[in-house]
């Protein structure tokens, strides 16, 4: 069948090679995630000088670390002598300098080479030249976010600017104080399935009736198949006698001051491409950043985000971790499910979607946009 055999009702979409063909996710960790703005880690596990974390950006290790003049630096962790991984831990902490475990090269928060064996014997070795290369790097929302092109895109239209597509202006985002609330849970999830399965299920609802009980009884209007990122602004209202954003419905903890009237009783879902997704209720939200690992696999961390006296002072928030967790579980199943199926015939010439699907359409053009722009 091809697309204008379809009834124009439906649209065609990414064939199901986009799912599992390795040169597909190689070119998209080239143009995608190594050429956009991405999201690594929350800026407080990097309070004090020296804390550092590592992580997989496309093709590249990354090592994000807290400079000793309170700034956070983002530099390729790979040792410039022999190419060694500099560091070989997720995260940790270090007094003054990185120090390559192979030779000993040893460079300073600032990414410059302090020290190595014999090198006061080489006085023509520029230490700021044979530095640790450093990549670009933006603070917001409390998060950590790394550019890994040569020249980054603007951040502001990027990444700030997919907010405001979704919600209208940014300041509607910034009276939730996000960079100000503590994580009260983590939880990270090997999902094996292509993150393009994992996006297009958050950005669509017209599997909400189906397998998210929890979610429908909090949020009625989602059993009607319409996500909330279907509308600019638009927040899902909770259910007549909801009383929080919980699992069974009961009160949440203390509100965040800053949302607006307007906003409460209300759920916000923001994707910001390639790889992160918000989500904004009243009394805390829900941030996800994925790790495309390889064509069938995906690490997506997720933090259940509060305010400070509400972790501090120990308040239970199960309630809330449990919704969403649940909804996690739900739709990462179906992505599993869905991806040995990108390899069937049937699914050679891709699928179709319905018009509650219609903006994972546009989702669709964009990668097939990204993948068809020209290297560097």
């Amino acid at each position: 069948m091809t697309s204008t055999s379809l009834p124009p009702s439906l649209i065609p979409t990414l064939p199901g090679e986009y799912y599992t063909d390795p040169e597909v996710f190689a070119l998209e960790q080239e143009r995608i995630f190594e050429a956009m703005w991405f999201c690594v880690a929350r800026a407080s596990e990097l309070a004090r000088p020296g804390q550092f974390r590592t992580c997989q950006v496309g093709g590249e290790s990354v090592l994000v670390a807290r400079s000793r003049d309170g700034g956070v630096r983002a530099f390729l962790n790979i040792c410039r002598h022999r190419g060694a991984r500099l560091c070989t831990q997720e995260s940790g902490e270090v007094r003054r300098a990185f120090q390559c475990p192979y030779h000993a090269w040893t460079y300073g928060l600032d990414g410059k080479l302090v020290a190595a064996p014999n090198l006061t014997s080489m006085p023509d070795v520029d230490r700021g030249e044979y530095g640790l290369v450093g990549v670009h790097v933006r603070e917001w929302l409390g998060y950590v976010w790394v550019c890994l092109a040569e020249e980054a895109p603007s951040f502001e239209d990027e990444v700030m600017g997919a907010v405001v597509e979704r919600l209208g202006d940014v300041e509607s985002i910034e009276r939730y104080g996000v960079g100000e609330l503590r994580v009260g849970r983590r939880i990270t999830y090997d999902v094996k399935a292509n993150w393009k399965l994992i996006v297009e299920n958050f950005m669509e609802c017209y599997h909400c009736a189906t397998i998210h009980p929890e979610l429908t009884e909090v949020l009625p209007e989602f059993a009607d198949g319409y996500a909330a990122q279907y509308y600019v602004g638009h927040g899902a209202q909770f259910g007549e006698r909801v009383r929080g954003f919980t699992v069974d419905g009961s009160e949440g903890v203390d509100r965040i001051p800053g949302v607006a009237e307007e906003q409460d009783r209300r759920y916000y879902a923001i994707t910001i491409r390639p790889q992160v997704f918000v989500n904004l209720v009243p009394d805390h939200v829900i941030f996800h950043r994925m790790y495309p690992m390889a064509a069938d696999r995906t690490v997506v961390e997720c933090d259940w985000l509060y305010l400070p006296h509400v972790v501090e002072g120990g308040t239970d928030v199960e309630r809330s971790v449990e919704l969403f967790h649940r909804v996690n579980q739900q739709d990462f199943e179906a992505c599993e499910r869905t991806q040995p199926a990108m390899s069937s015939r049937a699914y050679a010439r891709g699928g179709v979607l319905v018009p509650s699907e219609h903006h994972i359409g546009a989702f669709h053009d964009w990668v097939g946009e990204r993948l068809r722009r020209p290297a560097g």
